[in-house]
């Protein structure tokens, strides 16, 4: 694939929101050395879209179960800060 397109990642994650999420996911893993599934040139960002739209990643929960996961972590972060 010489270059991806969010169009490309949204065959196989119709949800926008979904999408941003699995590829900053993807991408905080390629940057912490995390072995790239693709052969990729690219910053990870772009990696995480290629591995998306190559269907090498999925993403496997819902919209709603991922907001309510990071509302969670939120909470606890401003309740340590406030100590």
């Amino acid at each position: 694939m010489a270059r991806v397109t969010v169009e490309d990642c949204l065959i196989e994650l119709p949800n926008r929101f979904s999408l941003v999420h699995l590829a900053t996911k993807r991408a905080l893993q390629l940057k912490k050395e995390a072995e790239p599934l693709v052969e990729s040139e690219n910053k990870e960002v772009v990696t995480a879209l290629r591995e998306i739209a190559d269907r090498r990643i999925r993403f496997d929960h819902t919209v709603e179960d991922v907001v309510a996961g990071d509302v969670r972590k939120e909470r606890r972060s401003r309740r340590r800060r406030t100590r």
